[in-house]
């Protein structure tokens, strides 16, 4: 089977520049794929980060310091993008001019005004395929997830609870870095660097919130520079945010969780919806299993819990009986990226595709209104209008 090349080029040479680099060298494992993204070009504005690239991708036949080279480089038709939060704006609307196809990191912008900057470059280039990055809803349990929700089982929402928790910062001495400076990863904290994986399967839902009540948490307050001195942590460690969600037919409420400090919890995204017909959980924390609550009045109602087949959006070499995990959902995550960069969206081989830009301006809303709660300590209403 003849397959599409998609080239790529990868600025930011960092951890998740090295997960796609893994991800393309596993191609193999995904099968009946005619389509494959191969790494041609990296950048970062530091000369050592790309020398990992250079030895481990061997794909990889030009690196640069400066980004705009890279997009002058004819030969690179699609970017994978993972830079600080203050750089989005500048980098991804540059990336987009280029004509080239795009899919960045969280949360596409600092804050709402360099949002609309990158939104109003794509309109300005509606031929170019623009996506963010979120892999978490490509584990089978959140598929499994996400068929109940597309098929109305759940009945009557009762209540959604959805959130990312981390457990790192915990460390008073682990050293400060960008995404505890307001300069760098801006005020949305925690809900910056982790909601659009919160936010991404309610948004895809519909179930946008029409008001939010913020609860926002700064634990620790210093953390050493690497120089011998303390610095402040200006970013929020931590996020509870009590939704409304209004849709055509019902309403409930949605509680969203980002979390840096979280005892216990080395990275877990979870997902949690309770029906009048149906109630069910996923989570990361035990990746094999999905939970779930069928109820029809009168009956009993008992909690189900099974270990769900390692089954993908991609099919793979790997059985059923193996268990699925976050190095297989950035594959699957790519792999949608590239179904559609090479048969559009209508001609994709399954439906799920990655997070969009009106996903990812959903999430600045969202976030926007929580920062407005945290200042007055009100419930902040949401405009969804265009």
């Amino acid at each position: 089977m003849s397959k599409r090349i998609i080239r790529f080029g990868v600025i930011g040479c960092g951890l998740m520049g090295k997960e796609f680099a893994s991800a393309a060298a596993r191609w193999l494992h995904l099968g009946g794929v005619d389509f494959e993204p191969r790494i041609v070009a990296v950048c970062d504005a530091n000369p050592a980060a790309t020398e990992w690239f250079k030895e481990q991708a061997t794909s990889v036949e030009r690196a640069y310091t400066d980004y705009k080279e890279l997009l002058a480089d004819g030969e690179v038709e699609a970017v994978y993008c993972a830079v600080p939060h203050n750089l989005h704006a500048q980098i991804y609307v540059d990336i987009i001019e280029a004509g080239k196809h795009l899919l960045g990191e969280k949360p596409f912008g600092i804050d709402a005004e360099a949002n609309a900057r990158i939104n109003a470059a794509l309109a300005a280039n509606p031929d170019v395929i623009v996506r963010c990055s979120s892999e978490f809803p490509f584990y089978p349990g959140a598929h499994q997830v996400i068929q109940w929700v597309n098929e109305g089982k759940f009945g009557r929402i009762i209540e959604v609870e959805a959130g990312f928790w981390h457990s790192s910062d915990l460390d008073p001495t682990k050293p400060i870095n960008w995404k505890r400076r307001i300069a760098t990863n801006g005020e949305y904290g925690c809900m910056g660097d982790l909601g659009m994986h919160v936010l991404h399967l309610p948004m895809r839902f519909g179930w946008k919130p029409e008001s939010v009540r913020a609860l926002l948490s700064k634990i620790v307050a210093e953390r050493p520079d690497g120089q011998g001195q303390y610095v402040p942590c200006e970013t929020w460690d931590n996020a509870i945010l009590a939704c409304d969600v209004r849709t055509a037919d019902q309403q409930f409420p949605m509680v969203l969780s980002t979390k840096r400090i979280a005892p216990g919890h080395a990275n877990t995204w979870f997902i949690r919806i309770q029906g009048t017909e149906l109630s069910a959980v996923f989570s990361t924390k035990n990746p094999k299993q999905v939970s779930s609550l069928p109820y029809s009045p009168g009956k009993q109602q008992a909690w189900h819990t099974v270990d769900v087949p390692y089954k993908s959006a991609y099919g793979t070499i790997t059985g059923g009986i193996f268990e699925f995990g976050f190095s297989d959902s950035i594959l699957q995550m790519w792999a949608a990226f590239c179904d559609e960069l090479a048969h559009g969206t209508a001609g994709m081989s399954q439906p799920f595709r990655c997070a969009t830009p009106e996903e990812a301006l959903g999430s600045h809303r969202v976030f926007t209104a929580a920062l407005e709660s945290e200042r007055t300590g009100a419930t902040v209403s949401i405009d969804w209008g265009n």
